[in-house]
This record gives C-alpha cells, sequence and structure tokens, in this order.
C-alpha cells in the first residue's frame, strides 16, 4: 500500500472507535495544549516586561545605593549632570504616603520627589496640566503631578488641574496628570505623585541621600563610555580605591532587558518541560492501546501475510496508525492551546501573541511521540508468525 492508502485506513479506524480513538488521544491533546499556551504566555510576558522596560526613559541610565546605606547624595547628582553627553539628570528620593481629595476619596501611593527634568529621563508625557517647572522645583513650591493610575483611583479628571489635594495632610496643588503608561503591581510607573525634590525632603524624607540618580544619554553618545565616567566621578568624589567595592550600582537598559529575557526564557523552558510530561503520558497511551489493537487483529495480521504482506507493510500500517493517532490529537492541542493563549493574553492586557516557531515544534513533538510509542507496537505486529496468527481466535 502506498502512504496516503495506509493514512486513509488509519482515519476509517479511528472513525469506527471514535470513543477510544478519543481517549487515547486526550494525553496527547493536553500536552500539546499544555505545551503551546505555557509557551505562548512565556512569549507574552517577556512582550510585556520588555515593553515596560522600554518605557522607563529613552537612553537610560539608573545610578543606586549598592548597600542599604544613603550612600549617594543630591551633590552626586549635580557633579553627575555637569559631565558632557548627558540630556537630562534626575535624582530621586521615594516615600510612602495617603493622598486625598476635598470629596474624602483617597489612595496610598508612592510619593516620589525629583526634580524638573524627570519627565526627560523617565519618558513620561503629561495628559494634563503640565509637569514640574524649574521654578517650583528650586522653590519648593507644594505642586504636585498625579500618576494615572492615583488620578483614576480618586475620581480626577481633566478638570482637576489647579485643584488641591492632600498628602499625608499637608496640602499641594495639582498642576498635572501623565498619561499611563501601562503597569501592575510593585513599582507601578502609573502608582505614583510627583513632588519637587525639596519639598518631599523638608516633609516627609529629611536628609540629602537620593534613592536613585537617573540619566538621560544624549543620542549618539556611548553608553558603556557613559557608564565609566559617572563611576570613575562617583569614585573620586567617595573616595574609592582601585581595589575597593563600589557603594553604587549603574544599569541600563540593556542589562535589565537581557536579565528579564533570561528569567522568562528559562521559566518558559522549565513550564514547558514540565507540560510535555503529559505528552509523553499521551505516548504511553498510544503505545498501549496499539498494543491490544495488535492482539485484537492477530487473524487479520495473519490473513494479510498468507496474502502476501510482507512484514514491512504490516509494520508501516500499525506506526501509521500511532502517527495519525498521535497527529490528530496534537492538531487539537495545538487549536486548543492557541485559543487559551488568546483567552490568558487578552485578561492579562498583552494580546494574542501568535508563534509560528511553537506551532512547529509541537506539530514536531506529536509527530515524535507518535513514532517513537508506535514503533514496538509495530514491530509486533510485523513479527508475528502467520501459521500461528491464523490459529489465533
Amino acid at each position: 500500500m502506498s502512504a496516503l492508502e495506509l493514512v486513509r485506513l488509519a482515519l476509517s479506524r479511528l472513525r469506527r472507535a471514535r470513543v477510544r480513538a478519543a481517549l487515547t488521544m486526550l494525553g496527547v491533546v493536553i500536552g500539546v495544549a499544555s505545551v503551546v499556551g505555557l509557551v505562548s504566555v512565556g512569549r507574552g510576558t517577556t512582550a510585556r516586561i520588555t515593553q515596560q522596560l522600554n518605557s522607563l526613559g529613552t537612553n537610560l541610565l539608573t545610578i543606586s545605593p549598592s548597600g542599604s546605606g544613603d550612600t549617594l547624595t543630591l551633590d552626586d547628582a549635580t557633579a553627575i549632570g555637569a559631565l558632557d553627553g548627558l540630556a537630562a539628570v534626575a535624582p530621586e528620593i521615594q516615600t510612602q504616603g495617603t493622598v486625598a481629595t476635598s470629596a474624602a476619596n483617597t489612595t496610598t501611593t508612592s510619593v516620589v520627589g525629583t526634580s524638573a527634568q524627570y519627565a526627560q529621563v523617565r519618558a513620561y508625557d503629561v495628559w494634563q496640566g503640565t509637569f514640574l517647572s524649574s521654578i517650583e522645583v528650586d522653590q519648593s513650591l507644594r505642586s504636585v503631578v498625579l500618576g494615572a493610575s492615583v488620578a483614576s483611583n480618586l475620581g480626577l479628571g481633566a478638570d482637576s488641574v489647579g485643584t488641591d489635594v492632600t498628602i499625608d495632610g499637608i496640602p499641594f496643588q495639582v498642576v498635572g496628570i501623565l498619561q499611563p503608561k501601562g503597569g501592575a503591581g510593585f513599582n507601578n510607573p502609573d502608582d505614583q505623585v510627583l513632588i519637587p525634590l525639596a519639598t518631599a525632603t523638608r516633609y516627609f524624607v529629611g536628609g540629602t541621600g537620593v534613592r536613585a540618580i537617573g540619566v538621560s544619554v544624549a543620542d549618539g553618545v556611548d553608553m558603556q563610555s557613559m557608564k565609566d565616567a559617572i563611576a570613575e566621578l562617583l569614585r573620586v568624589r567617595h573616595g574609592i580605591g582601585a581595589t575597593d567595592t563600589d557603594d553604587f550600582q549603574i544599569f541600563d537598559q540593556t542589562q535589565l532587558l537581557q536579565a528579564a529575557s533570561t528569567i522568562s526564557d528559562t521559566l518558559t523552558l522549565l513550564l514547558g518541560g514540565i507540560a510535555s510530561i503529559a505528552l509523553v503520558v499521551g505516548g504511553i497511551g498510544i503505545m498501549n492501546i496499539m498494543l491490544v489493537s495488535v492482539r485484537e487483529r492477530t487473524r487479520e495480521i495473519g490473513i494479510r501475510k498468507a496474502l502476501g504482506a510482507r512484514g514491512r507493510d504490516i509494520l508501516s500500517q500499525f506506526l501509521i496508525e500511532a502517527v495519525t493517532l498521535s497527529l490528530v490529537g496534537g492538531v487539537i492541542g495545538i487549536v486548543a492551546g492557541l485559543i487559551v493563549s488568546a483567552l490568558i493574553g487578552r485578561l492579562a492586557g498583552w494580546g494574542f501573541i501568535f508563534d509560528p516557531a511553537t506551532v512547529a515544534v509541537a506539530t514536531a513533538f506529536s509527530l515524535g511521540v507518535g513514532v517513537v510509542f508506535g514503533v514496538w507496537p509495530a514491530r509486533q505486529a510485523a513479527r508475528l508468525d502467520p501459521v500461528v496468527a491464523l490459529r489465533y481466535e
């Protein structure tokens, strides 16, 4: 028989035993659907993290203390700002505070004290009003810019610019509301309010230490060279010797993206490996049912051999039946996995991400399961003695 005829014969046998075929394929369906779904979710998570990191700023360097102490100061930020090749510098201090409106709406959020260049460094756009001006920062005015989530939680809209809110009971005037960046959980870029740095120091934090210094490198300037220049400047200012450990860290977006991508790829691989266990279980189910089929069709095998069928013909017939079972289950699993990943993507907010490579790998895996777990039953059928097979009842 030709391969096409063997496939038609295999599909015919599946139609005659629909229930048994469906139960046999179930393990493959679950395994393939799990692999496709989890890998697609991993891809979506990576894309979401990459999008959020890219939204943090253009050519961004973030300088932070390497320990728990306040090793970075406002004077460090001023000295860094004097370096050539920088587009903007924004020192940051942060605390938690409760923001309230006159209508008694309240929310607890991050209160960030910073400079007028923060919007440029962190790539924020203003939705309504303006960002903190140099005058407001220099004169330590009680002006506040609300993140998109904060404004939403407080029920404030476009007509809220110019109104007053309180932060831990201290009145501030709303000068602007930021465009949403999109985020969730810890360090949500939309869940914060921004006030002049000196104002935050006076009312909330105190001291001269800063949590971080954001630096936007000018276009055309080498990021690594600028990192080296900043590191050298801080070592001199902090009196750090050539063999001493730095009391600061400098991160750029490339490092963060690489770290996030590595973690996401590792988790995706791990989850895909766990899901593939179901495929192995499905393959064992196929092998089991094919062994039963060989026993049930022993007399049929004997008749075919008596009529001139060769061992390789019998082997091909049973092997293609096993592969057909696995491939049909794989196709159903791929469709189910894509539907599940689309639903998860919609709920999570990153949309549907279709990866042809995932579908190709899942198909190849299904084919491999059919071949690996179908060979032994097919060989058992091919090795049957026709005389013994004809006598079998």
